[in-house]
């Protein structure tokens, strides 16, 4: 594999850190890797925060993404889009924050997603049902909300349809959790089980588009999402969670990848999952409010931390490249500490993709979606 600091320029000019492993500058290798064949349209983020919001838009500008779609707390809209004006719009998101969250799952989302429509145009929900959903709510109980064919999940949806608005959701996790976090099977289920509901649901709502986030929930087995495509034309998915795709589309050869991404045309939509809050730009001494408010402590921190994601994904999908990733992997320690510290990181593999698929992955598919929603597509378009 290649040597990193023999492939960028600026490596060793900062110290390095997980969002920075070779210690970049990302600002010169932005730089130096140019625009992309198109203005990027980023499917899946978390833009929270004024003045983090402000340091995304510098990282976008760099990295060359035009408009974003994001998930914030209904709460925190406005001062996001008094940042970012039409470049971005929101999917609606349950409060996570809510103090009584059985409310905020159930009544209080239908109720949100009638004002994230209604007051700030949203053309989308958001079902996160992930496992740890099942430490939230517990047993049969909890029932109508862990599987995603559940009275409140399909209430949710029900609105959603009546309103015009599209379905993402959070399906499964990383095989890796599977094997260390959810190793309790009676508790959470094998992964193929969390498959169940959303199958259900995608037939159910066949004239409904829906978007599965972090490439279905299953980039460690194309073949299983080429099956999921294959018998559910409504679904799409997306590229988000930076660390998770690059770990496991890079055991991936070449090849197979393009070989996908030809076949699922219009289906893949480029997605980051950056997360950005205000705790990312302050030291913190004590308790933190957001669950990834530790990944940064100051404005240039943040800025290196949102950039890593870009420049990485980029790095994969443009480049020959094959090398480590510069982003630390706390998974590959979380499953075999003995051979990996927290430091390190998996493999990346660059894809170097044509031009046209490029096109298709980052801007053109979105394109498509943008259309049918009526979400107006912004600034952009094939160089």
């Amino acid at each position: 594999m290649q040597d990193a600091k023999r492939v960028w320029a600026s490596a060793g000019s900062k110290p390095a850190v997980a969002a920075n492993r070779f210690g970049l500058d990302y600002r010169r290798e932005a730089a130096a890797m140019g625009p992309p064949p198109t203005p990027i349209i980023d499917f899946h983020t978390h833009v929270n925060g004024e003045g983090a919001a402000q340091i995304w838009r510098q990282v976008a500008d760099l990295f060359g993404v035009s408009k974003a779609l994001t998930m914030v707390r209904l709460e925190e809209a406005p001062t996001v889009r008094r940042v970012m004006g039409d470049r971005v719009e929101f999917i609606a998101f349950t409060n996570f924050r809510a103090a009584d969250r059985a409310h905020a799952f159930r009544q209080g989302y239908l109720d949100d997603i009638q004002r994230f429509h209604d007051e700030f145009g949203s053309k989308m929900i958001k079902l996160w049902n992930a496992p740890r959903m099942r430490e939230y709510f517990p047993d049969e109980a909890g029932k109508d909300l862990t599987e995603l064919d559940g009275e409140w999940r399909v209430k949710h949806v029900e609105l959603a349809r009546k309103l015009g608005m599209a379905v993402m959701v959070h399906i499964a996790d990383p095989d890796t959790w599977f094997a260390t976090k959810y190793s309790d099977a009676a508790k959470y289920g094998l992964k193929r089980d969390h498959y169940r509901g959303l199958e259900v649901m995608l037939d159910r709502y066949a004239d409904m588009p829906w978007f599965a986030a972090h490439m279905g929930g299953y980039a460690e087995d194309l073949d299983f999402l080429d099956g999921l495509l294959e018998r559910h034309p409504n679904l799409s998915i997306d590229t988000s969670a930076t660390k998770w795709i690059v770990r496991e589309l890079s055991r991936y050869s070449r090849e197979r990848v393009l070989r996908f991404l030809t076949r699922w045309r219009g289906r893949v939509i480029f997605g980051s999952d950056i997360v950005t809050t205000d705790e990312h730009l302050v030291h913190k001494q004590g308790p933190v409010a957001h669950p990834m408010a530790e990944l940064a402590d100051s404005p240039e921190s943040a800025f290196d931390l949102y950039s890593s994601r870009y420049f990485t994904l980029r790095t994969m999908f443009e480049s020959e490249y094959d090398g480590e990733s510069p982003i630390a992997d706390p998974d590959l320690n979380m499953v075999d500490p003995a051979k990996h510290t927290l430091m390190a990181a998996p493999r990346l593999r660059g894809f170097s993709l044509p031009r046209e698929t490029l096109i298709d992955l980052y801007r053109r598919s979105a394109e498509q979606v943008f259309v049918k929603l009526g979400i107006p597509v912004g600034v952009g378009g094939a160089r």
